[in-house]
């Protein structure tokens, strides 16, 4: 019997879309469903680093730092447009971690992981140094050193956008509720979320990369009740009012152990998070407690002069990791590395479960998951995500601010920050989207914080959005400066062009 699809990856997550991208680009013959939109749970909720994780060294995770240290350049190339470098400013607490420990720790930062571009580490005198300004007297010396910001929501459409143009069927909204091994196939059940239609397709094979959701399909698959695989974290963030004027991040220590960072967000912002309690719910319908907005502002107002106030908290948002059940007594301590896990020793149909990973190590763990299918699918045909840029990521690293004068020449009547987000979010994906476009009249209605019906219908016709929050809170977060009576008039406005 023939299947329809070679694998079909239930998922539409940074894993489930990696993946989905990799085995299209290998010549597979692939299809994803995602009950929601892309990127709507864990995959929008990170921290918006690629990073190798400075803690994880006390943990001694050395695999997995130098594994996602090797990573940073080289998603940075690949995206250049939503991925760029950040500098982090570490303060030294004298009653926390020695001065010492925090140099051992950034000498083997900067080493494990081949860096070629990203500035190395150093010391600072935060009473002389322009990142002192905004802390407190008592924080005299630091450290510096680099890693990189991602867009995450937006990596993660952009896999797909990749994944599709390679000619993977990409199908958001459509919620797998049935697998049935027979025949030597699996045969998936999805029902669409809008229509309620349902269909039932073949495949040889099928990648678990529900996220937060993974021991589900685990137990559909199996039709019978499963031990759970995955601890749920929780991690929150707020984001606040720009807490000061210099373009660096912190990293800041706490007394329990764990760290928080405060990034500059969106021009007029400052982002702070993370939280890691462990969660117990359906992960839908996770967001932050009272408790984690205290602790955040707590422990931010350790290190700045000005403290962080509840009042002054805009806007937040919580996920759900998807840890593998490791063991580890603190959710702190559970493992980020994914772990890769055939359902069962079958030969025909196999199922792959994808449990944890970091949106850093996206690619590697795509690279690993075809390793391991085509042992099943019975050819080779060898990684090539390496040196592929993403959509709208052809242009060099540097190259960000030759392009920007460049949209600023061709488009003029676009306001500045309003071209610069834009080329953020497309790269040189926005000289399609804006086509002959000479007067901000023909970008049509306007909705708002330099949003137009031009990239809006942009949006849906190539990026599967659907709803306002699609566009506002994933693929943008222009949502943050717009009013109730503009989302609602954007929202219907959606609607009726749905229709068209």
């Amino acid at each position: 019997m023939t299947a329809d699809f070679d694998i079909f990856v239930i998922g539409g997550g940074i894993n489930g879309c990696g993946v989905a991208r990799d085995a299209a680009g290998r010549g597979y013959s692939v299809a994803l469903c995602e009950m929601n939109d892309l990127a709507s749970g864990t995959s929008s909720g990170s921290t918006k680093l690629i990073h190798g994780g400075l803690r994880y060294l006390e943990h001694y995770e050395f695999r997995l730092v130098r594994k996602a240290l090797q990573e940073r350049e080289i998603l940075w190339a690949n995206a250049p447009h939503i991925i760029w470098p950040l500098r982090f400013i570490l303060p030294h607490h004298k009653g926390l971690r020695p001065a010492w420990l925090l140099r051992l720790g950034l000498f083997f930062y900067d080493h494990l992981g081949g860096r070629k571009k990203l500035p190395a580490s150093k010391s600072l005198n935060l009473h002389k140094d322009i990142p002192g300004n905004p802390l407190k007297e008592e924080f005299s010396n630091g450290f510096e050193y680099s890693d990189c910001w991602v867009n995450d929501s937006r990596l993660v459409v952009l896999n797909a956008m990749d994944a599709a143009a390679r000619g993977a069927i990409i199908e958001t909204r459509t919620k797998c509720i049935a697998a049935a091994h027979k025949d030597g196939l699996w045969h998936v059940t999805t029902q669409d979320t809008a229509s309620g239609q349902t269909t039932t397709r073949s495949a040889r094979m099928i990648i678990n990369a529900a996220g937060p959701w993974v021991d589900n399909i685990i137990q559909a698959a199996s039709h019978s009740p499963t031990s759970p695989n995955v601890r749920l974290v929780q991690g929150s963030h707020i984001v606040v009012p720009k807490l000061y004027e210099h373009d660096r991040c912190y990293i800041f220590q706490n007394a329990d152990d764990r760290i928080i960072f405060a990034i500059p967000y969106e021009n007029d912002y400052t982002l702070v998070g993370t939280t890691d309690q462990d969660y117990d719910g359906d992960p839908e319908n996770v967001e932050i407690s009272d408790a984690e907005i205290s602790y955040l502002c707590g422990a931010a107002s350790e290190y700045f002069e000005k403290p962080v106030q509840q009042k002054d908290v805009v806007w937040t948002y919580s996920a759900v990791r998807p840890l593998f059940d490791d063991g580890a007594t603190k959710a702190q301590e559970a493992t980020r590395d994914y772990v890769l896990q055939w359902q069962s020793d079958e030969e025909t149909a196999p199922l792959l479960n994808i449990f944890g990973g970091k949106i850093t190590t996206y690619r590697r763990l795509a690279e690993a998951v075809l390793e391991l299918a085509e042992q099943k699918l019975g050819r080779k045909s060898g990684d090539w995500t390496l040196k592929a840029p993403l959509p709208g990521g052809d242009f060099p690293m540097d190259g960000f601010p030759d392009l920007l004068s460049k949209v600023r020449d061709s488009y003029p009547f676009l306001e500045r920050g309003q071209s610069e987000r834009m080329l953020r979010a497309y790269g040189t994906r926005l000289f399609d989207l804006l086509e002959k476009a000479s007067s901000i009249a023909d970008l049509g209605t306007d909705f708002g914080c330099g949003l137009f019906e031009k990239e809006v219908r942009y949006l849906m016709d190539h990026e599967w959005a659907r709803t306002a929050d699609d566009i506002l809170w994933r693929r943008s977060k222009i949502g943050i400066g717009m009013t109730k009576k503009q989302i609602t008039a954007l929202n219907s406005w959606m609607m009726a062009a749905s229709g068209d």
